[in-house]
């Protein structure tokens, strides 16, 4: 699997406006906000003793600002340190990081076919909430 990377993660908070970016997201939140189970790892006490982020501070910070370079290995490195106590949370992560990946090599081919000599073509993807208010012209483009 390849490895989760700041870079993508930035790009992904960043894209978040997208249908795919929420999705992506969205799944990454819901991952990190699981009850974190170190497993066989004791809990930290004590006034020393290092402190384990589950990662939501640091996927809030970054959501917050996606150009932040340094949020963004922030989150990276907590959803690493994680996983590597968490196997559960590692197992889902890699499923959720494959999922994205995935998801992200996505191809949209469109095609207009046939003769249209008036009328509007819309090509994208992942539209909602869309309203179209056409009615058929005379063919005059000039405004009255």
């Amino acid at each position: 699997m390849d490895p989760i990377t700041a870079a993508a993660l930035a790009a992904m908070a960043g894209s978040a406006g997208s249908e795919a970016g929420r999705q992506a997201w969205s799944g990454l939140t819901d991952l990190v906000r699981r009850p974190f189970r170190r497993g066989t790892i004791p809990e930290p006490t004590g006034e020393g003793s290092p402190r384990v982020s589950s990662g939501e501070l640091e996927l809030t910070a970054l959501r917050d600002d996606s150009t932040d370079p340094n949020r963004a290995q922030a989150l990276v490195t907590a959803l690493h340190v994680r996983a590597a106590l968490d196997e559960e949370f590692r197992v889902r992560l890699d499923e959720w990081w494959r999922e994205t990946q995935v998801a992200g090599r996505s191809q949209v081919n469109n095609n207009v076919s046939g003769n249209v000599t008036d009328g509007a073509v819309l090509q994208g993807r992942d539209f909602s909430n869309l309203t179209f208010n056409m009615s058929r012209g005379t063919g005059n483009s000039d405004p009255e």
